[in-house]
């Protein structure tokens, strides 16, 4: 299959995603995926899935809240895991769409 990305590696088309096309863009950045990558990207499609918007990071904080407590679900802890941000790198990752406000920043 052939997987379009835009300009910047993000997905033309977040139902192409697999857990392959996440390795391999971490891999551009020198991430090597752990259990929290993975539950925060997870998280991510699953509730994209649900609304069929790319979730706000204060949305992840909520759900992270509740699943994993208050003390890791904090901006820090979601940074630590992606350096180049939620929506650059995390959201990226998960298969999304280039976030709007990127767009607007070109």
């Amino acid at each position: 299959m052939d997987i379009q990305t835009d300009e910047d590696g993000f997905l033309l088309d977040p139902e192409d995603w697999d857990e392959d096309f996440a390795v391999s863009i971490a891999m551009e950045t020198e991430l090597e995926l752990n259990k929290d990558h993975w539950c925060i990207i997870h998280m991510i499609r699953e509730l994209y899935a649900e609304s069929g918007i790319v979730p706000e990071l204060r949305t992840i904080l909520k759900n992270l809240r509740a699943t994993i407590g208050k003390d890791n679900a904090t901006r820090k802890y979601v940074y630590a895991l992606f350096p180049y941000g939620y929506g650059q790198q995390g959201c990226k990752i998960a298969g999304m769409r280039k976030p709007l406000k990127l767009w607007l920043d070109l």
